[in-house]
């Protein structure tokens, strides 16, 4: 282990010695999501056979929900070759299965800017972002409730409790403490610049890979699946 590593562990727990011992609650920016999709039938029906399908590695489903003129991003060209050159489709460990997974798995809302008209997509995190919250610095806690851990283990102690809302993000890539552990944390600090580490599965960036939908005459179609700014 090199001594950047080193001391990339051992810095967090040398601030979170000087915490307090007790375990408090987290009031931070709250930020509840409205799944904007929940209301449309359809678009349900839609995402949950996606989803399995994906689960699934069901490529001739999720291939065949694509929109033919998909957005790659901005100086990429259009179109399916792109998107299975990008993502690898053909590959067992292709990245798609577990990002458009993931994506999927949160609330829908819906979203336009000055690249793509309307459209529905998942999660609901960068179309609710507030806008005076730095996209880059932040992260938005997914789930009702999870633990805050002083270390990056499961078997820490809990600094905190918190779920749906904003926090501000030291380092989205904290390796488990126990180095057979495939875990992985996010360093956060909460409102009262405490740090702590929250499991990656219960925080997302506003600018991850987002999915997005648009209702043709053929049905949902996939239009983008992109990081903010692609």
């Amino acid at each position: 282990m090199n001594s950047i590593r080193i001391l990339r562990l051992l810095l967090p727990a040398m601030l979170i010695a000087l915490m307090l011992p007790q375990v408090v609650m987290a009031q931070d920016v709250r930020f509840v999501p409205r799944d904007e999709g929940a209301a449309d039938a359809g678009w349900v029906r839609f995402r949950d056979r996606l989803l399995t399908a994906v689960q699934q590695r069901d490529r001739k489903f999720v291939l065949g929900v694509i929109d033919r003129n998909v957005r790659n991003g901005l100086e990429q060209p259009r179109g399916l070759d792109e998107f299975r050159r990008q993502w690898d489709t053909d590959a067992e460990d292709s990245p798609l299965w577990r990002e458009l997974a993931r994506a999927l798995q949160l609330p829908s809302a819906w979203y336009r800017h000055e690249q793509m008209p309307r459209s529905l997509c998942a999660p609901y995190v960068l179309p609710q972002w507030p806008g005076d919250v730095d996209p880059h610095a932040h992260g938005a806690i997914t789930v009702r409730e999870t633990d805050v851990r002083s270390e990056p283990s499961g078997t820490a102690a809990i600094r905190a409790r918190t779920g749906h809302v904003i926090v501000a993000v030291a380092d989205w890539e904290v390796a488990d403490r126990d180095p057979g552990s495939r875990q992985k944390w996010v360093l956060v600090r909460l409102h009262d610049g405490n740090p702590g580490f929250v499991a990656e599965e219960h925080i997302r960036s506003p600018i991850e890979q987002l999915a997005c939908f648009r209702r043709t005459e053929a049905g949902w179609r996939l239009t983008s699946f992109l990081a903010a700014g692609e």
